[in-house]
């Protein structure tokens, strides 16, 4: 209710905004300052337009699912600087004004949504309910800054049953986090095993290859040491004359001689090797009668 005005000067803070009555009828809005007025014939109101903080009583509500919680809220909220005539000529009460609308927004709102939907949904239902207020209270000059919902608060019984789902959920979890924890070491498990069998085959393919490799090798060298001791042998051969192959054959006789076996068997050919020995006695035989 407006003030009426004993003194002609009244002083206006920072933080306020004068609302002047001539008479009955608004004169316009008044800035800080000091402001002249006229005494019993004007009256004013002082409009604080700081942000307010209203903590709302906690209340009972009945959700969608037919679940009554109670609840109980904040209101963040401050009259426009514009508009602060509106918060003294539009309503009466405005921080009453502001409460009660919110309570009855509240209501609208939960009875559209679950018991669940409202405790996992917090910042949803606080977002729609400062929404919902602010497209009311702008008629009143006031803008709503902010909700935050303070607890959401559900009958003993409902709250027992939650709590044993809660457990009953995080058992679960558990359970499915151990399971998987063991599947997983199953698999690195199998994996290190798999990784180690792949590496012992691929050290003995490696083995295998190098053995074989030596092998070849080795029979390169041997073939190599072979051909070389032909190549030496053909060339040694190749300068011995029939003289010299049949005295290695008198003395394979003579090794054969000193054996106890006394009895011989020649092959025909033997003969042939010993011609260059006949033929060369023969002729050493005429020589003598020649002389």
């Amino acid at each position: 209710m407006p003030t009426p005005v004993l003194f002609p000067v009244v002083i206006v803070r920072q933080y306020e905004r004068l609302v002047p009555f001539r008479l009955g009828k608004f004169m316009g809005l008044g800035g800080p300052g000091l402001r002249l007025m006229i005494p019993f014939v004007d009256s004013f109101q002082k409009v604080d337009t700081r942000e307010q903080v209203e903590r709302v009583p906690t209340q009972s509500y009945i959700t969608k699912d037919n679940v009554v919680v109670d609840m109980d809220f904040v209101l963040y909220y401050r009259v426009i600087e514009e508009m602060a005539e509106r918060s003294v000529i539009e309503v009466e009460n405005p921080d009453r004004a502001v409460q009660q609308l919110a309570v009855a927004e509240l209501r609208s709102i939960v009875g559209n949504i679950t018991l669940a939907e409202a405790l996992s949904e917090r910042e949803k239902l606080q977002s729609q309910l400062q929404l919902s207020l602010d497209e009311n209270t702008e008629r009143w000059g006031i803008k709503v800054q902010g909700v935050a919902i303070n607890e959401i608060d559900p009958p003993l019984g409902v709250k027992s049953a939650m709590e044993r789902e809660k457990s009953a959920a995080a058992i679960k979890t558990a359970e499915i986090t151990e399971s998987e924890g063991q599947r997983q070491a199953q698999i690195n498990r199998a994996e290190g095993e798999k990784q180690a069998a792949i590496l012992n085959a691929e050290g003995e393919r490696q083995a295998e290859i190098l053995k074989a490799e030596g092998a070849r090798q080795a029979a390169i060298l041997n073939a190599e040491g072979f051909s070389n001791a032909l190549d030496k042998i053909y060339g040694v051969a190749k300068n011995v004359d029939a003289k010299t192959m049949s005295l290695q054959y008198f003395e394979t006789l003579k090794q054969l001689g000193s054996s106890p076996s006394t009895k011989f068997i020649f092959p025909m050919e033997f003969t042939n090797v010993l011609k260059p020995f006949l033929n060369l006695t023969s002729n050493s035989d005429d020589s003598e009668e020649s002389k």
